[in-house]
C-alpha cells in the first residue's frame, strides 16, 4: 500500500464488495447502499438506482447480485427471448436503462413479472426515469411510479477518499497535501476523479516524475483543457 493511503483516516468505514474492491461510502451514496443492504425487505418489487458516471452503480448492482443470486443484463440487450429464463429467476438486475431498452415491452414485461412474482428487479441509470425518452406510455407510466434512490456528487471529504484510494490501485505515492489540494480544485465529480488520476498516472510515468503539486497543478490543467475542448467540440 501506497504512503498516501496510510497517511489518510477517514471517519467512515469502507463496504466490502468485488473481489479485493472496497466500496467507499459517503453521504452521498448512502442511501443506494442501504437499499442494497436493505434486500429482500423491499417496499416495491422492483428499485431504481440513479447516480452519474462511474458513481459505483454497477459495483452496487453487482455486490446485490452476489447477494440476490440475481441474473444481470444491460438493457440494450434486454428483448422478449430473455423472458422465459428469467421468469424462474428470483431477482434480476438490468443495467443502464438510460443507454438504450432493446425492447421496451420486454421491460415493461419483466417489471409486471417481478410484481406478480414476487421476485426483486433491480434496474440502474444515469438519468431520473421522468428525464428518460421512452415510446410505450405503459412503461414509461411504470418506470416514473418507481421509488428512486439516487447517486449524487461526492463531497470533498469522499471525493479525497476517492483519490486516495484510485492512486493506491494504481500504486502511485502522493503526499496528503497534494490529495487535499486536487480535491479542492477538481470538479466534484466520481468520473472526473478517475480521469484526473489516469492523467497523473501517465504524466508520471511519461516523465519521470513523482506525483508533487507541481505535476498535480499540470494534470489539473490537462483535464480541464481536454474537457474545454470536448464541450467545444
Amino acid at each position: 500500500m501506497s504512503r498516501a493511503s496510510e497517511q489518510f483516516v477517514f471517519d467512515w468505514g469502507t463496504r466490502p464488495a468485488l473481489e479485493a474492491e472496497d466500496f467507499l461510502v459517503g453521504p452521498s451514496n448512502a442511501a443506494a447502499v442501504a437499499l442494497v443492504d436493505r434486500w429482500p425487505d423491499w417496499a416495491m418489487a422492483s428499485a431504481l438506482v440513479v447516480g452519474p458516471a462511474q458513481s459505483g452503480k454497477s459495483h452496487l448492482a453487482h455486490v446485490w447480485q452476489l447477494r440476490s443470486e440475481a441474473t444481470m443484463l444491460a438493457a440494450a440487450e434486454l428483448d422478449e427471448m430473455h423472458i422465459p429464463e428469467l421468469m424462474g429467476r428470483p431477482a434480476v438486475v438490468v443495467e443502464d436503462i438510460d443507454r438504450g431498452i432493446a425492447s421496451e415491452q420486454a421491460l415493461f414485461h419483466l417489471l409486471n413479472l417481478a410484481r406478480e412474482q414476487r421476485a426483486s428487479l433491480l434496474l440502474t441509470s444515469r438519468a431520473p426515469a421522468g428525464e428518460l425518452t421512452i415510446a410505450l406510455p405503459d412503461l414509461r407510466s411504470r418506470l416514473r411510479a418507481l421509488a428512486m434512490t439516487a447517486i449524487g456528487a461526492p463531497d470533498q471529504t469522499l471525493l479525497t477518499a476517492l483519490l486516495v484510494k484510485l492512486l493506491t490501485d494504481r500504486q502511485i505515492t502522493a503526499a496528503p497535501a497534494v490529495v487535499h489540494y486536487l480535491a479542492r480544485e477538481l470538479d466534484r465529480s466520481f468520473a472526473a476523479a478517475a480521469r484526473l488520476v489516469e492523467v497523473l498516472d501517465r504524466l508520471s510515468l511519461a516523465q519521470r516524475r513523482p506525483v508533487t503539486r507541481t505535476l498535480a497543478s499540470e494534470a489539473l490543467a490537462e483535464l480541464r483543457e481536454a474537457e474545454m475542448s470536448e464541450k467545444g467540440g
